[in-house]
């Protein structure tokens, strides 16, 4: 079965039912939020959720392409915060120019994507244990540059950190947003009408069918990790604007945030179906219920958690029973 029935005839392609719910689920929490909390039902609301989670959505696009495959990605978080520490250390005292500095951070978070990728192709390791090492490596790294956290006072980066974008009606946002809105536009681009984006969904749908069919496998799976590795530190540098420090506790837990995300946004954990729109919305979805937690003001923060835990759930057992109807 992979269509679902509206009634009247109407039927949807049940491959889109998870993002549509996602969708309804966003829309549902900002009306509630809006009815509950004054000055709740603006947009300034929605755009400060990408403002706070810009560097989130960057690193779950990375996570989506490996999810896609069927692989997982355990270091997105270590690797952010190695990025922070690299780009401070450089650029504290006299230090090293920022077009310098992020170039560089960008192409170590690469080459430990690709060395991740390589070692789980080359040598057919489960990529859970290879990225769990290199998150273990990566936030190591972290404390041998130091061991607290490094400020970043570089007049160029701050004042790029600092500035903002007006938008109509008094709502702005921060050049991350655009960062992150470009990485999302480049990354469907990449997914939907490139070779490698076909690789990407026919490698999770069937890695062997996709031997069969003369698809570069294994290429692609370095790929995508050295695509989430780039992802990484470019969440980490856009971390850098956000927080202006460099340390080597920033980012914990941020790989179960951006697996979050993606599956919340409806993307198989087996790999094959899903979509980046999914994802962004996962990520609103995660910065709204923050947000609804500061309105509320009585709740603890760990009440986050315990709602992206149910959600979690509530996902993964609607992703179950759609494919097991796709199935029959």
């Amino acid at each position: 079965m992979t269509t679902l029935s509206l009634g009247g005839g109407r039927t949807i392609p049940a491959k889109y039912v998870p993002v549509l719910v996602t969708a309804c689920l966003f829309v549902a929490m900002f009306v509630a939020g809006g009815i509950r909390y004054e000055g709740f039902a603006t947009g300034q609301i929605v755009l400060n959720v990408f403002i706070d989670n810009a560097f989130l959505l960057i690193v779950a696009v990375g996570m989506t392409f490996v999810i896609l495959t069927g692989g997982i990605d355990l270091s997105v978080g270590s690797v952010v915060a190695l990025s922070t520490m690299i780009a401070a250390s450089l650029m504290t005292g006299p230090g090293w120019p920022p077009y310098v500095v992020v170039p560089l951070v960008l192409l170590v978070g690469s080459a430990l994507g690709l060395v991740m990728g390589y070692l789980i192709h080359a040598f057919d390791i489960q990529p859970f244990i290879v990225t769990l090492a290199g998150m273990f490596l990566a936030r190591g790294l972290c404390y041998t540059i130091g061991t607290e956290s490094i400020p970043i006072t570089d007049p160029t980066f701050t004042a790029f950190a600092q500035t903002r974008i007006d938008l109509i009606a008094d709502m702005w946002i921060s050049p991350s947003v655009i960062i992150a809105a470009v990485v999302v536009l480049v990354a469907a681009y990449v997914l939907h009408y490139t070779r490698l984006g076909r690789a990407v969904y026919a490698t999770g749908g069937s890695e062997q069918s996709a031997l069969l069919m003369g698809l570069p496998v294994g290429r692609t799976k370095v790929a995508v990790y050295t695509i989430s590795g780039f992802c990484s530190a470019l969440g980490g540098v856009v971390l850098s604007f956000y927080m202006l420090s460099g340390y080597g506790l920033h980012a914990v837990g941020m790989e179960l945030d951006a697996i979050a995300a993606v599956v919340i946004g409806g993307t198989l954990l087996t790999g094959g179906t899903g979509f980046l729109l999914g994802t962004v919305l996962g990520v609103l979805v995660l910065g709204l219920i923050q947000t609804v937690l500061s309105f509320e003001g009585t709740l603890s923060s760990w009440w986050t958690k315990i709602v992206i835990g149910m959600l979690l759930f509530a996902f993964i057992l609607l992703q179950r029973l759609f494919s097991a109807r796709t199935r029959s």
